[in-house]
Order: structure tokens, then sequence, then C-alpha cells
């Protein structure tokens, strides 16, 4: 008789879980995965493939007008957001059900229900059932932030919500200075709301390279989105249609909904961690070394809900790396140094390694590459679009230590680069590969004079 049920039990049926999930079986080990909501966790079913659905929606209607400077003739479009809905629904209902399926192909049995752990290798399902497992895996992602003492928090959406809209209001704040604040705002005002962005820092993208901001907020505020740096709402009134926001120095501003895209937090409340000895931080991170195991050794945790970097690709990479270690018998680790990213606002940013700041303070001496130019499509198109990148080298070795992008196709354009960064490429090694022309991408292999050397 086993001495356990089973050899892994996965809470959570995101990316990271569920390619724990299938990694492990795959070495023969007996998984069960319990999920209490819909299998493919945030970034399917409510972040980033909804998501980059609306941005492609948001971006027709630049294009149809672009398309005029190339001879079309573009009349009478008209955009149906419920049509859009409808379509995205459909799809992520494909993508649940493949994740599904993909589990069971590998034998891996799902459970739709909350698992809380009760003990280091036993945990209890809502349906009453108690499962005793070697190892389990903690994955349960983030949940959105909401800034619960504001006075009527409750009459603003999460970005949550924002996915189960039927209709599009005519005027909206959108609170964050992060990825999803800066892309909903974005999306929504090519949707053709009115919008304003509300945020406490300075900036947006307060972790990103100091020109990629700059350059970012000017394209925002080019296709007029009302951007409202350090500010903070104090209080929201009314009802949905009709809200109004008082800010902390008093003034006040009208929409007829409000999003708190401010973030997300690791999804570890009433999970049931302190049952096993684990003591999450100060925002409900579960503290992991780098093999993603936690204080208890039975117990491992990946992707958002440990709070190191809160992305897909990332959480997946965990994932797999978990599985190979503990049940591969490889040992593996992941790099989380240089890990390209890209933020889908309309234009995008993509970006990789240190911002000219990092480097400027852990190396001597740096060199810096910029080019800020007008893409050929917008030569045509009449449009005041620009694309900016940026290399930052380390002067003494020649190795490129971060590049950033802010243009069409830059979260294209970054994975690749992504590689030859992970790969130590240099400066020199940029120099030597030949151009594809033409592309705006060659512009990071023709940058010859720097923009200042230190």
């Amino acid at each position: 008789m086993a001495a356990y049920d089973c050899d892994l039990f996965v809470i959570g049926g995101g990316s990271g879980g569920v390619r724990a999930a299938r990694i492990a079986a795959g070495y023969g080990a007996r998984v069960k995965l319990a999920e209490e909501s819909r299998m493919g966790g945030t970034c399917v079913i409510r972040g980033c493939v909804p998501k980059k659905l609306y941005v492609y929606a948001s971006r027709f209607a630049q294009d149809f007008e672009d398309s005029a400077g190339f001879g079309w003739a573009v009349k009478g479009t008209q955009f149906n957001f419920s049509q859009l809905k409808a379509a995205k629904d459909k799809e992520i209902a494909r993508l649940e059900n493949a994740y599904k399926g993909n589990l069971e192909r590998v034998g891996v049995e799902t459970i739709a229900a909350r698992a809380t752990i009760t003990s280091p290798n036993t945990v209890r399902l809502s349906d009453g059932r108690d499962i005793s497992a070697k190892y389990i895996l903690v994955a349960t992602g983030g949940r959105p932030f909401l800034p619960e003492a504001v006075p009527g928090i409750h009459l603003a959406d999460n970005s949550d919500d924002f996915f189960e809209w039927n209709d599009l209001p005519a005027s909206v704040i959108v609170v964050g200075s992060g990825y999803i604040g800066v892309e909903f705002a974005c999306l929504l005002n090519r949707l053709g709301v009115k919008t304003t962005l509300i945020f406490r820092s300075p900036k947006p993208l307060p972790s990103f390279d100091e020109d990629l901001r700059d350059h970012l907020v000017k394209a925002l505020e080019a296709q007029g989105i009302a951007i409202k740096a350090n500010h903070e709402i104090a209080r929201i009134d009314g009802h949905h249609g009709a809200l109004s926001a008082t800010l902390k120095d008093n003034t006040s501003l009208a929409a007829e909904r409000i999003i708190y895209a401010s973030g997300r937090v690791p999804n570890t409340k009433g999970l049931g961690l302190e049952n096993a000895g684990v003591v999450t931080g100060k925002r409900g991170e579960i503290p992991v070394d780098e093999l993603s195991q936690t204080i208890t050794p039975s117990i491992y945790a990946v992707g958002d809900v440990t709070d190191r970097i809160a992305l897909t690709p990332v959480a997946i990479r965990e994932g797999h790396a978990f599985a190979d270690t503990v049940f591969g018998g490889k040992r593996i680790a992941v790099a989380h140094g240089a890990v390209p990213t890209a933020v889908f606002t309309t234009p995008e940013i993509g970006t990789a390694g240190l911002t000219e700041a990092q480097a400027r303070s852990a190396y001597k001496k740096i060199t810096i590459y910029k080019t800020d130019f007008r893409p050929m499509k917008a030569t045509l198109a009449g449009s005041t679009e620009r694309t900016f990148m940026k290399l930052i080298v380390d002067g003494e070795t020649d190795r490129v230590l971060g590049v950033h992008i802010l243009g069409e196709a830059a979260g294209e354009m970054i994975q690749l680069v992504g590689i030859a960064l992970h790969m130590g490429a240099t400066k020199t090694d940029f120099d030597a590969t030949m151009a594809v022309h033409p592309t705006a991408a060659e512009e990071l292999v023709t940058m010859r004079t720097p923009f200042s050397v230190d």
C-alpha cells in the first residue's frame, strides 16, 4: 500500500501549476491538481491572453486610419464590443478545455475544488475529503489589490472584473502605474473611451528605464489619455454610470467607471500554510529558496504566489524546474536575471536586462547607445508615431547589459534579444550581426555612435 494518496498534489491550475503537474506526471509521478475556479489561472482566464486579444482589437482603429495613406478607402467601420467579448469568451473556453485535456492525457487527476493545507503532507478539499501527498506544490498565483480603506472602493472594478464587462463606458478612470494600468488605459482609449490614468508615482512603470518611461508618457498623452501623476483617490461616490473620484488634493474627477489596476498580491489568504509551518511575508508571499522549496521540505511554491517575478513565462519555467528537480533528479534552479518582458501598450515596450540607473550603480564604466526615429509605416500613414531604442553596454567588457525598445513589435523583438543577453553577447557581437533591411529591428545592430560614455 502506498504511503501517500499521491506523489504530488498541486494547488492551483494556472500556468505554473499545470506545467509542474504535466512534467511530474511525465516522470511517472502520481499527480493530483485542485483548482477552485477555472483551469488556466490568471494569464489564460483574466490576464495576458484576454488582454492581448483586446489590445489587438484596440489597434484596428488606427490601422484603418493609417490605411488611407496607402491607398485604401475604409468607410463606415463600426466597433461592437459585445461581439469582441463573445469571441474572447469562446477562445478562453477553448484554452481552458485544452489545459484540462493536456493534464488528462498525461494522467493527472484534476479536481474542481478549493484545497487548503492541513499538515506538511495533507490537504483538505472543499468537498470534505482529505488527501495525503509526498509533496505539495502551491501555485495559487495572485489576486487583484484593492485599497480597502478608501471609502466607496466597492464602487470600483478590479482588473479581473474588467474582462466581464458586457459594454464599454463613455469614460473611465484607470488607477495604476504598472503593466496592467498602462495597458488598460491604452486599449480603452483606443476603443473610444475617454480615459484618465491616475498613479502615485511621478511616471508610469516605476521599475523601467527612465527613457522608456519618458517616451511612453509622451506617446500616451499624444493619444489623448489624461495622465494624473502624483495623485491618489481619497474616496469614490455615486454609482456605476455616474461615479465621482475625489483625489487627495480635494479635486474631483467624474467617470462612468473606475478600474483599479494597481497590481496583484500573492493569493495565500486562507490557504492553511501555517498548518505546515510556512510563514508568509508582508505581502502574503511564500518565501522559497532557489529551488522553489519552502522552509518545510515537503512544500514548494512557484509563480506569482512567491512574489519573485510576476510573469507567466517565469511561473512556467519555475514549475518545470520544480518537476525536473524533485521528480527528474536534475536539480535545476531558474535564472531570474535579464528576464525579457513586454508591456502591451500602443506603442509596445520590450525590455531586457538592466536599466541605465541599475547599470550605473553596479558597473564602473558604461556606454549608452540611443536611437529615436519615425518608422517607415508612419511616413505614408502621416502618423506621428516614433520608435525608441536603447542599448546599455559595460564599458570595460563590452557586454550588453540592457536593451530597451518602445515601438511596434517591441515585444516580438525583445524575445529574440533576450537570447543574446542570456548568452552574454557583446556590443561587438551586435555590430557584427547582419542587419535585416528594411526593418525597425535593424537599428539594434546598426547603432555605432555612443550617446554617452562614462
